[in-house]
């Protein structure tokens, strides 16, 4: 890795927590600048502008939350063990390196839907990856005759996600994680429910 992606890496590091919790709009230079320690003219000598450090982090948080998936489901075999992953990695959510302000996704969606279209597809980009990835999964679980062949992956991997992120968004505006719980309950009943 040569010096300038070394210092990128570096700024993208310091720099997606602030970005995750402030979002776009809320995250100053200074807020950038203190974070680094470098000036402004030595983030934009690394950075066009505010806006491809947003989309780097956005991405590093991103990958921090798919690797903590990764990691859980490649200790499970069957498809329905691996659904599960999401209800015991967010239900303990607190165990997990997760990124600083929580689900990127959730917090990018939220603010930048009307006012930043780069975040805006960058959100859309990872649920849909996401809704792929899951709907594959459950199919793979139909054809290993672990799921009724009547279930539907795609309508199944959608209520996951909208029932996640629910569960996510309510969790931190009233900050009772007991909702969480309870919501992340539910979606573990869908999942043994497929069978």
């Amino acid at each position: 890795m040569s010096k300038a992606e070394r210092t990128r890496q570096f700024i993208v590091e310091k720099t997606s927590p602030i970005f995750n919790t402030k979002g776009y709009a809320g995250t100053s230079i200074a807020d950038m600048t203190d974070a680094t320690g470098l000036t402004k003219g030595s983030i934009y000598g690394n950075f066009a502008s505010k806006d491809e450090v947003a989309l780097a982090a956005f991405d590093y948080n991103l990958r921090q939350v798919n690797a903590i998936i990764d990691a859980e489901m490649e200790q499970q075999v069957s498809a329905r063990d691996k659904l599960l992953v999401y209800v015991r990695v967010y239900d303990n959510f607190l165990k997990y390196p997760f990124p600083v302000g929580g689900c990127p996704i959730l917090n990018t969606s939220t603010e930048a839907d009307d006012t930043h279209h780069l975040l805006r597809n960058k959100a859309a980009e990872a649920i849909a990856a996401w809704k792929r990835r899951l709907t594959e999964l459950i199919t793979v679980g139909i054809q290993q005759k672990e799921f009724r062949s009547e279930v539907n992956p795609e309508q199944v991997a959608l209520t996951m996600m909208a029932t996640i992120e629910g569960a996510l968004m309510i969790t931190k505006l009233t900050g009772k994680t007991n909702f969480l719980r309870t919501i992340m309950q539910s979606v573990k009943n869908m999942i043994e429910g497929l069978s």
